[in-house]
């Protein structure tokens, strides 16, 4: 299994994973405690209307997925803002849109033939050194906003009502969040799939608010756990010659049914 660890694609699995922790394991904790996942899915499938739409036009990918993923997310943002009773109903019909648009528009392309399962989950064992350095800079941003934003984000995150009476914008705050969200959707899953990138926003950020008192300590955590899960994943696909992006995600729903199993041990131990 270390020996794996010798080869040059491995090697960029490895950074790719640890990279794709940092950003997922920031913007995670901000979609859990919020309490956005629904709305963070919908960004994710709604995306794959944009790669179809680059495909079909034969236009950069990447530039255009980002700028629809922003676009839908956006929109989601206004009207999960203006009608929260109807969010739910809206965000599944731009997740089943998006998708649909995105599948419809490769189908049309001419000379593409669509492989629907790379897309759900990936193909970090393929990571381009390319790639590294576009989820390397994002992390920065990713990493730059938060901190420049994080007393907003905090206020935002715990009490809206309290954040808005202390004149913290957060309307602007909820747009940044979910652009971010975005950008870091359409980024990570170009190496990791549609399926790995809900779950590290989702399982480490929810064993991490668990297990922590802050939003920082909490960030820092999911991003610890997403680390192991991908690491742990990534050899263990290895060893065993099955997908990268189902191991990892197999290994952080074990996780997750661990936290569950202590957090239930815990709470008898307290009675």
């Amino acid at each position: 299994m270390i020996e794996s660890l010798s080869y040059e694609f491995m090697q960029n699995a490895l950074i790719a994973g640890v990279l794709a922790s940092i950003i997922c394991g920031i913007i995670g904790a901000l979609v859990v405690v919020n309490r956005v996942v629904l709305l963070a899915g919908g960004i994710a499938h709604a995306s794959y209307g944009g790669v179809g739409l680059a495909f079909f036009l034969g236009l950069p990918m990447l530039p255009v997925t980002a700028a629809f993923a922003v676009c839908a997310a956006l929109l989601m943002a206004l009207v999960t803002m203006r009608v929260k009773d109807r969010a739910d109903t809206f965000i599944g019909v731009m997740w089943a849109g998006g998708m649909a648009l995105g599948i419809i528009l490769l189908d049309i392309t001419p000379g593409y033939n669509v492989d629907l399962m790379s897309y759900l989950f990936g193909g970090i064992l393929a990571t381009p050194n390319s790639d590294l350095v576009l989820m390397a800079v994002l992390a920065g941003i990713v990493l730059s906003v938060v901190f420049v934003c994080y007393k907003g984000f905090w206020a935002m995150s715990f009490d809206e009502d309290f954040a808005r009476a202390r004149g913290v914008p957060v309307t602007l705050l909820y747009f940044l969040m979910l652009a971010l969200i975005a950008l870091s959707v359409v980024m990570v899953i170009r190496v990791v799939g549609l399926i790995l990138v809900i779950a590290l926003l989702t399982i480490p950020p929810q064993i991490a608010e668990s297990r922590t008192s802050s939003l920082h300590t909490m960030m820092v955590l999911s991003i610890l756990l997403s680390m192991v899960f991908c690491v742990t994943g990534l050899l263990l696909s290895y060893e065993f010659d099955v997908s990268s992006g189902a191991t990892i995600i197999a290994v952080s729903v074990v996780g997750f049914a661990i936290s569950l199993l202590l957090n239930k041990i815990k709470g008898r131990s307290t009675v």
